[in-house]
């Protein structure tokens, strides 16, 4: 008796969508594994600036505050403050100082 061989079974094609997925799979690899290029990192720099001017401000004793105000009083603030020397925060501050006084 001869022994049985196995019969070599052709190599099955993979479906187009299937090769496709696998492009994808191989680009994404590829994606995570590579850094971030310089250009996208410049917003880097912006955060420590960013940073910095938190704790100037912390340290000259100012809190940030938001609040809802309407559209039209809002319009109003921003005409005002254009031309004050200080800008919107030293306007309001002084509003409000003024409306709380009195």
């Amino acid at each position: 008796m001869l022994p049985l061989q196995p019969i070599d079974k052709p190599a099955m094609s993979m479906k187009t969508t299937d090769l496709e997925k696998n492009k994808a799979k191989k680009i994404a690899g590829t994606m995570k594994a590579s850094t971030v290029p310089d250009r996208f990192a410049q917003g880097a720099a912006a955060a420590a600036d960013k940073r910095e001017r938190r704790a100037r401000d912390a340290a000259a004793g100012l809190v940030p505050f938001a609040c809802k105000l309407p559209a039209p009083l809002l319009k109003r603030l921003h005409e005002r403050a254009t031309g004050h020397e200080g800008g919107v925060n030293q306007l309001v501050a002084q509003l409000l100082d003024k409306g709380l006084a009195g």
